[in-house]
């Protein structure tokens, strides 16, 4: 199958590459672009543990002073593909959360106290669970510093708007709400809007499919909030056609 990839660099390169490992071609079509935040004071001093939510933050971090004092802590992570990178930069006590935010926060609240000292959650600007405010309401300190903002993409690549209009491409893959809002209006402001509506969209959960299935578009959304499962859903499509 011939799919558009819509996730933000350099995980739409990663994505391409998971996909041609299973028989499929990506076209990357990043919707979201990833921007670091400058001059951010990253106190860690009484901290008990960090929290990342994403990858992202864990790529800013990679480049911030702090890096080397963030190593000696231990680190909550809301799922396997951040735990990964986390111990890739030289974590070494990683406690690896189910996938999402709200289980994320069950996860610290079993696993540490509030009187043990603040926990800290390397963030982006926007965040689509309020991490913060559920661990404070056990009475936990949340520091919350912004490492990273994402902003939508200002164009649809050539290659993406050519093989829209050209028919050559199967589906399109989106993980989030936002890269399908974002998506749906590149499509519209380049005129491609109805020739896109051919293709089947593959979602990460009912959140992103809500987006983009009044428009006409055919939907599947993966079983778990996992971009595996959403790449399950391509091979699935793939053996049944």
């Amino acid at each position: 199958m011939r799919v558009l990839v819509t996730r933000p660099k350099p995980d739409a390169q990663d994505e391409v590459e998971a996909l041609a490992a299973r028989g499929h071609e990506g076209v990357a079509a990043p919707m979201l672009v990833i921007e670091q935040a400058k001059d951010v004071d990253l106190d860690l001093d009484g901290a008990q543990a960090l929290i990342v939510t994403s990858r992202n933050a864990l790529r800013a971090l990679s480049r911030h002073p702090a890096l080397d004092a963030a190593r000696k802590l231990p680190l909550f992570t809301v799922g396997e593909a951040s735990a990964r990178t986390a111990r890739e930069l030289g974590f070494t006590t990683v406690i690896e959360g189910p996938g999402t935010g709200a289980a994320l926060a069950k996860l610290i609240i079993g696993r540490t106290k509030p009187s043990c000292g603040r926990l800290v959650h390397l963030a982006g600007e926007t965040l689509a669970f309020d991490l913060k405010s559920a661990l404070e309401a056990q009475g936990f300190s949340v520091g919350a510093p912004v490492l990273y903002r994402v902003v939508p993409a200002a164009e649809l690549p050539e290659q993406a708007s050519r093989s829209i209009r050209d028919g050559s491409l199967d589906g399109i893959i989106l993980m989030s709400p936002r890269t399908a809002k974002t998506f749906v209006a590149l499509l519209e402001r380049y005129g491609v809007l109805t020739q896109a509506t051919r293709l089947i969209c593959y979602c990460l959960s009912e959140a992103v499919a809500e987006v983009v299935a009044p428009l006409g578009f055919r939907v599947r959304v993966a079983a778990h909030k996992r971009e595996e499962d959403v790449l399950a859903l391509l091979d699935s499509e793939a053996a049944s056609s």
